[in-house]
């Protein structure tokens, strides 16, 4: 097995027992990105020679015996909203083209803590709006399975990278379903803590009462072990909670008998592909012989969850970017004439179309006049979506269902109806605006070869539940493949590179990616 094709707990214990050296791992990170980032285009900025500095720093930790954590010299990358100390983080927009953090993300130092290796900044729909990744200032992301469809998003990079094994598993963010429907479109695991569970200190903020950072892996116990690296209580983020216990790997047993498990009928209703509905079915029947008690149930108010989600949001992030004017850094209009100009001619130019039209609508709604009957609506219907989950885990250990009404479409296809992308978020919002802990786990291939993803929904701090029902499903299920597109490719790139090496005694090209910064 190739060294980025392990799961990054694999890989970790092969750097542990001097197996794998974390310069060797490193290396083959950078020269996997090297071959498919023409193709993929999952990364905004790379940084090979700090990575590999980082390698030979953690290799000595372990060396001596101070570094013992599984992931310590494992490959990670990170979303481009969570900030990273002297690496350019974008938010995948022009208005933060060149913004260099001066401080670091709670969740990366937790990371640098356990000895990550970060190889780069990856590829986001702008400022994490949007569901597809081609909001991006830097261009779209292509899906690993077939690049003429969408990877997802917001975090479809990250995504991607994973999917692609150009890492063995990377940081994303959810506020919508930005790790879990990607994750299910990339045929990976993502999973999405309860709200509070990871510091968001350092998450460039879209909808600060719904964001939250968590983990993207090939498995869920990749998962379970990167969520235990990064949670963590800190008082620098006055959303964060302190928990009991930040032991989730603890959870990853093979064994569902009397774990009730609740299907929301409305989420089988009409909207949803009939192969994406069977493969979802075919996941709970799994559960279900392994001894799980499975049922049908009414969720309600599902139908109102998208506007209630779309109003907040848009809200939030009106007043979240407000920040972001062209004056103290970033992004400024080359020509304006006094102060208002600068302002409006940087904003205008900076952002992207998605991005303002999530700002009009936020400002439209907290305006006077209808504050009332839009924003303080939305956050009644709020509540009364956490009473229905509330209600529904009173009965249920964890509720099943799709991720997405359907399967990665096609590049350009939403772009040409919003609403249309909106909608297909319809099965993941409701996590959010609850708060609650839910995974993505791929549970099939559709007719065209593409990945479907189950979902699972944990009540709030009950993560160990959704993790020990995916563990169960994991092993039932077996292994699950990378795409072949990446592996063909790697081939084909290995075939030339040796060609190259008797025909001229020297490899040609960069090892280890195309510049100090990647710049798109």
């Amino acid at each position: 097995m190739e060294i980025m094709e392990m799961t990054a707990l694999e890989l970790g214990w092969k750097i542990r027992k001097r197996e794998v050296s974390v310069r060797e791992a490193v290396q083959e990170s950078l020269d996997r990105i090297h071959v498919l980032e023409g193709t993929l285009n999952s990364f905004v900025t790379l940084d090979p020679e700090r990575a590999l500095a980082r390698a030979d720093e953690v290799q000595k930790g372990i060396d001596d015996g101070t570094l013992t954590a599984p992931l310590a010299g494992v490959p990670v990358a990170v979303k481009d909203n969570i900030c990273t100390k002297g690496l350019r983080t974008t938010c995948s927009s022009k208005i933060l083209y060149n913004f260099v953090p001066p401080y670091q993300a709670e969740a990366v130092d937790r990371l640098y803590a356990a000895g990550g290796v970060i190889i780069g900044k990856t590829n986001m729909d702008e400022f994490a709006m949007g569901s597809t990744t081609e909001t991006s200032a830097f261009g779209p992301t292509k899906n690993p399975w077939n690049p003429e469809h969408v990877p997802g998003g917001s975090s479809g990079g990250s995504c991607a990278a994973v999917a692609s094994c150009e890492v063995p598993y990377a940081l994303g963010s959810d506020t919508g379903g930005s790790i879990r429907q990607p994750g299910s479109f990339c045929g990976v695991t993502g999973l999405k803590p309860t709200y509070g569970t990871v510091s968001r200190y350092g998450l460039v903020a879209y909808g600060s009462s719904l964001d939250q950072i968590g983990p993207i892996a090939k498995d869920i116990s990749d998962c379970a072990a990167v969520l235990e690296t990064i949670a963590s209580y800190d008082k620098k983020d006055s959303t964060s909670v302190k928990r009991e216990s930040y032991d989730f790997t603890s959870a990853l047993i093979d064994d569902v008998k009397g774990m009730k498990i609740g299907i929301p009928s409305d989420y089988l209703s009409a909207g949803l592909d009939e192969e994406v509905k069977g493969a979802v079915l075919r996941a709970a029947e799994v559960l279900k012989q392994k001894g799980a008690i499975v049922e049908e149930f009414p969720l309600s108010l599902v139908e109102y969850a998208i506007p209630a989600y779309y109003v907040i949001a848009c809200a939030e992030a009106s007043s979240n970017l407000a920040r972001f004017d062209g004056v103290k850094y970033g992004y400024r209009a080359p020509e304006y004439e006094g102060l208002h100009s600068m302002y409006k001619k940087s904003r205008s130019e900076g952002f992207g179309e998605e991005v303002k039209r999530r700002i009009m609508l936020g400002s439209f709604v907290l305006s006077s006049g209808y504050y009332d009957a839009y924003y303080l609506k939305a956050l009644r219907t709020k509540a009364l979506i956490k009473q229905s989950f509330d209600r529904a885990f009173a009965r249920y250990d964890v509720i099943l269902g799709p991720v997405a009404p359907m399967t990665a479409p096609r590049l350009g296809e939403s772009l040409s109806d919003p609403l249309q992308m909106y909608l297909g978020d319809i099965y993941t919002i409701s996590v959010n605006l609850a708060g609650l802990p839910a995974v993505s786990v791929p549970c099939g291939l559709d007719r065209k070869g593409l990945p479907i993803g189950v979902q699972l929904i944990g009540d709030c701090f009950q993560e160990k539940k959704i993790i020990r029902a995916a563990y169960a499903y994991e092993q039932a299920r077996g292994s699950w493949q990378a795409p072949e597109l990446a592996a063909a490719q790697m081939q084909e790139d290995r075939q030339a590179q040796s060609q190259t090496v008797a025909q001229t005694g020297e490899a040609k090209g960069q090892r280890g990616g195309d510049g100090h910064v990647k710049t798109i």
